[in-house]
């Protein structure tokens, strides 16, 4: 093709003046290591562009507290501030999807353990590969499994990792057996019981919430497509299947070009549904994995609800069948509608503690009064420590008695997860 004449003559005249492209364009995409994730501090303003390690370290704290990001890759991107969003929402906070200092502090609470980890590779890892992955489905029906085609896929999966993400951390290293790398550091699945599943299409996420109402989990999904759009109302879980085989119809789901009859597709991370099928009352539908989580927000599905695999192994071990609703709302509606949360408008907190030597964001509000401290120059008071007579005290009903506001205990009530443990820090990470 004949280049446009036009085009260097605008690219030319940009550079000249000075005109601004666009971010991706102007963010270089600069090294980072494991320790720097581990020593990123915040500064109280959003989260810089590109890739970052504090990024990488935010998006490891997220997935920890079960508001997950998606994969891990350091990027702010889509599915990070839509998980920051749904935080927000977790936690009482303003939902703006804009990391701010109140999200920082609260997601402390999953700090407790570094955020990465050193791995030796094995020749388990290495083991059952497949070469490639074809598109056609005849193809892949004569496949032995749906496997792994590379290491780096199937570390991603275990260390929830974008597989480009974990070469990024180790340049230079063949991801081979007995090779040493550093990962990201997630927990294990949480443990729970979701008696509700909430599916807000505009937000393109997923919610579990147990029989007291508290949200469990949280994940980002691809749900559906304008022409297959998902389900409507409320339906059950029917069955659970982990690892299965895929059964492609073309008289019941879809039809590829040139397949024109059933084919049974065999199971693996790479197959049509990923590691998880969790079907639906509503026949062919579901909740599964997918081969590509990077995509997630960029993908579309055929009415489906489609998960990382691991967040979907996730959910597979908290539902029930026949035991959990399914949920799915309607354009324009979401999950901050149907549940009443995430609508405040101010922090539920004053002030907060940030780094020492970090700046304060300007628009964070003073406390409402200066703290009250004693005198260090009064005299000291004189304490009457004559034990009272117990007749001569009232008896007060617990009803009676005045509850003193604590609006930071009020936002971090069901920040953790119901079943959450925090590891031993000795205790070897999968």
């Amino acid at each position: 093709m004949t280049p446009h004449p036009v085009r260097p003559l605008l690219l030319a005249l940009g550079l000249a003046l000075g005109l601004a492209w666009p971010a991706a364009a102007q963010t270089p995409d600069l090294p980072f290591t494991a320790a720097q994730i581990e020593a990123a501090q915040y500064d109280g303003s959003d989260l810089p562009r590109g890739r970052s390690a504090l990024t990488a370290k935010v998006q490891l704290l997220l997935d920890r507290s079960g508001t997950s990001p998606g994969v891990i890759d350091g990027f702010k991107g889509g599915m990070s501030q839509s998980a920051i969003k749904a935080f927000e929402r977790r936690t009482g906070l303003p939902q703006d999807g804009v990391m701010d200092p109140h999200v920082w502090n609260l997601l402390q609470s999953f700090a407790t353990r570094p955020v990465t980890q050193t791995y030796t590779i094995t020749a388990e890892d290495a083991a059952g590969l497949a070469a490639s992955i074809p598109t056609d489905y005849a193809e892949k029906a004569l496949m032995p499994a749906m496997a792994h085609t590379s290491v780096a896929e199937r570390l991603g999966e275990r260390f929830h990792m974008d597989e480009k993400f974990i070469e990024f951390l180790n340049p230079g290293v063949a991801l081979v057996p007995g090779a040493t790398i550093q990962v990201m550091a997630p927990n294990p699945h949480l443990r729970g019981q979701v008696t509700r599943i909430i599916i807000d299409k505009d937000n393109r996420r997923v919610a579990g919430y147990n029989a007291r109402g508290q949200m469990v989990v949280d994940y980002p999904a691809t749900i559906g497509s304008s022409v297959t759009p998902s389900p409507q109302g409320s339906h059950n879980v029917r069955t659970v299947a982990i690892n299965p085989n895929y059964t492609y119809n073309p008289d019941v789901n879809f039809r590829q070009e040139g397949n024109d009859s059933p084919l049974v597709i065999p199971p693996g991370p790479n197959g049509p549904v990923g590691t998880v099928w969790i079907g639906l009352t509503k026949p062919t539908y579901g909740i599964h994995g997918t081969p590509t989580p990077s995509q997630l927000f960029a993908n579309q599905s055929m009415g489906c609800v489609r998960l990382t695999n691991w967040d979907a192994e996730e959910l597979a071990g908290m539902v029930s069948i026949g035991g959990t609703e399914v949920q799915f709302l309607d354009a324009g509606v979401t999950i901050a509608d149907v549940t009443g949360s995430g609508t405040a408008v101010s922090p539920p907190v004053a002030d907060i503690a940030l780094p020492q030597g970090t700046t304060t964001p300007i628009d964070t509000p003073d406390p409402a009064q200066p703290l009250s401290l004693p005198d260090p120059l009064a005299a000291p008071a004189v304490v009457d420590r004559a034990i009272p007579d117990p007749a001569a005290v009232p008896v007060v009903p617990d009803a009676a008695v005045p509850a003193t506001p604590d609006p930071l205990s009020d936002a971090l009530t069901g920040a953790l997860p119901e079943g959450f443990v925090v590891e031993p820090l000795e205790e070897a990470q999968p």
